[in-house]
């Protein structure tokens, strides 16, 4: 079975960079292209050569390194086909649906917008992770900056319907602030307590929180929680719809 080696490192203030390598082809990817001399870094470290770029939405923080990675190193850049005018250099456009083949391992395309309209994930089943940009973060989720609460909601909830073994790698790290709020909508929840004293003692040593996983999220993160009978009682919304909740926990971390 063909393995998917992956390096994660910091770049900008606050994002991930990602390399993902198929072993058996030698195809490279960055997952977004945040900072090019970090990924450039990245790649002599691993003495990797980059052959594509897999973009999940247009924010200059995940793209601003795309046209000097790509004017040094010919790769192909994939991305949103709905975003594609804001993607510098797009080779290949997809959109929900597409599979697109990256070395030996085929990457299913889910449209998860909200944080951004035409935001896309790749989901490779056979290495059981997905690379989902900002619409999902560790006890959190992106702002919903061109979509809607309830586009949002859908979105999350094709992530949350992966397989609960899935490794979720996203662009920020966010974790700690995720998780103080976190605990304000689900106080009982005893895994997220747990979880916050877990996030803090990483982050006091400068270790990284990502990647997470599906299952998780599902035990701790309340963006994917709104049916959890404690939240609806909290918020006083027994009987709303569950991307109503979704909308009022998202208005609630906006104005924390």
């Amino acid at each position: 079975m063909a393995k998917l080696e992956i390096r994660q490192f910091p770049c900008l203030s606050d994002n991930y960079g990602v390399l993902i390598h198929d072993k058996e082809t030698g195809a490279t990817a960055s997952i977004d292209a945040p900072e090019a001399s970090a990924v450039k870094a990245a790649l002599a470290e691993t003495g990797w050569s980059l052959s594509h770029i897999l973009v999940t939405h247009h924010h200059i923080d995940h793209t601003g390194g795309i046209e000097e990675l790509k004017g040094e190193t010919g790769c192909e850049v994939v991305g949103p086909k709905s975003e594609a005018d804001k993607v510098p250099g797009i080779d290949v456009k997809l959109a929900e649906g597409d599979t697109y083949t990256f070395g030996s391992f085929e990457a299913r395309v889910l449209d998860v917008g909200g944080h951004t309209t035409g935001h896309i994930a790749y989901h490779l089943p056979e290495a059981k992770v997905a690379f989902v940009g900002d619409a999902l973060f560790a006890l959190g989720c992106g702002r919903v900056f061109e979509g809607t609460a309830e586009m949002m909601w859908a979105s999350l909830d094709k992530l949350r319907n992966l397989p609960p073994d899935t490794t979720i790698y996203c662009g920020h790290e966010y974790t700690l602030s995720n998780a103080e709020f976190a605990i304000t909508i689900e106080p009982e929840n005893q895994a997220l307590q747990a979880r916050v004293e877990e996030i803090k003692a990483l982050r006091e040593k400068g270790e990284p929180t990502i990647p997470t996983t599906i299952a998780r999220e599902l035990e701790t993160n309340p963006f994917l929680r709104p049916s959890s009978g404690d939240i609806r009682s909290r918020l006083g919304m027994e009987q709303a719809e569950d991307w109503q909740v979704f909308a009022e926990i998202r208005r609630r971390k906006d104005a924390a």
